[in-house]
Order: structure tokens, then C-alpha cells, then sequence
């Protein structure tokens, strides 16, 4: 769970002009703060359903293909363009590529580091990204090593965003910091759970 004392590489915010606290040099993580029980009857919709939804381009573009897509989840769509948005004030970036998706699976279950500059992740159901304090990592084992166990010195201060909270991370590719964050996915293969997963990119690659 996130702690109420700020540790030292992550921020938590209330507003989303407060994300912009990523660019911060000891910053890798930043967190918005939401409620989003106004979106739970288009959340069970969409989560019932085989969600998939990707794609790339300009904010014009996605914003155009996302009011197709989702034009009948208008309370989505419209925060999802407002983030979509945001991210762009943060990232000053003019091409992105974006994914909303149901997801069963555990996707990426171990710790690691994303090749991309800045990254947005909001899981509007079932349980949200884990990452790991500086205090818990052993930079020094991350080349070569495969092995989680050499990498994470306390795997006991795992913290986890809250469904339906924002999440900024750093990558590597963030040129202001040698210090991207490394996060998992949460388990839930064959544990009867499911996810609402959004995430949005700069668009260095166009793979999802």
C-alpha cells in the first residue's frame, strides 16, 4: 500500500497539474488521486466485454478514433481524452499510442524497466501496478541478471497503485535520470480476477 509519508521517489498528487512533478530529478513515480465510482456502470460494460483497443498517432487522431470506439462509454471516453491530454502538457510529445484493454492474464510478472520515456498506466478495474522504492532495489544487479531475486533487495515494500488512480512512471529512455522505475503486473491468472487496463505512450515504438 502507498505509505502517508512521501518517500523520496515518489509523488503523490490531488490534481492533474501535480503530475508534472515526474520532471522532478528524484521523482520516477508520480500518482494521481481519483474517485471514479461516476464511471462504474460503463466500467462493468466495458469489462464484461473483450476490450481491445489500440492505437497511434497524433492527440487529434486518437481523440477522433476514441469517440468512434467509445461512443457509447461517453464518461470514459471523455476522461480518457482528458488524460490523453494531460499527458501531452507532460511529455510536450506530438505522437503517442495508446491501448485500452481487458486483461486476464499477469502480463509482465516480473520486476522490470520500461524502454520508453514516460509512461501513463491507469487501471480503471481489478488491481493496479506494483513498483519498487529505490530504497528496495539493487541497481547493480540489472545488467545481465534475470533473476527478480537479485535484483530486489525487499520485495516486502512493493507498493501498488489503487484502481482507478494515475500513474506516471519513468523509463529509460527519460533523459534527465538514470533511475527509471521498475514495476510488475499484479497476478491474476488463475485467480478468477480481470483488469481494465489504459495505457498511453510517447510513440518511439509502434508495437503494443
Amino acid at each position: 500500500m502507498i505509505q502517508d509519508v512521501k518517500p523520496k521517489n515518489w509523488a503523490v498528487v490531488n490534481n492533474a497539474k501535480g503530475l508534472h512533478e515526474i520532471h522532478e530529478s528524484d521523482i520516477n513515480v508520480a500518482i494521481l488521486k481519483r474517485d471514479i465510482k461516476v464511471f462504474n456502470r460503463e466500467i462493468s460494460l466495458l469489462v464484461s466485454e473483450t476490450t481491445k483497443i489500440e492505437l497511434h498517432g497524433s492527440v487529434e487522431v486518437l481523440i477522433s478514433k476514441l469517440k468512434n470506439k467509445l461512443k457509447e462509454y461517453k464518461l470514459i471516453s471523455k476522461d480518457i481524452i482528458s488524460l490523453l491530454l494531460n499527458f501531452k502538457e507532460i511529455t510536450r510529445a506530438t505522437s503517442f499510442k495508446l491501448l485500452l484493454t481487458t486483461v486476464d492474464t499477469n502480463m509482465c510478472r516480473k520486476f522490470h524497466i520500461d524502454n520508453i520515456t514516460l509512461r501513463l498506466l491507469c487501471t480503471y478495474f481489478g488491481p493496479g501496478t506494483l513498483w519498487l522504492p529505490e530504497d528496495s532495489i539493487n541497481r547493480k544487479a540489472l545488467n545481465g541478471v534475470s533473476n527478480n531475486n537479485a535484483i530486489v533487495i525487499n520485495e516486502n515494500n512493493t507498493q501498488q497503485v489503487k484502481t482507478g488512480d494515475v500513474l506516471l512512471l519513468k523509463g529509460q529512455k527519460y533523459c534527465a535520470t538514470s533511475n527509471a522505475v521498475m514495476h510488475k503486473s499484479p497476478i491474476i491468472e488463475g485467480h478468477g480476477l480481470k483488469r481494465l487496463l489504459l495505457r498511453i505512450d510517447t510513440n518511439y515504438f509502434l508495437n503494443f
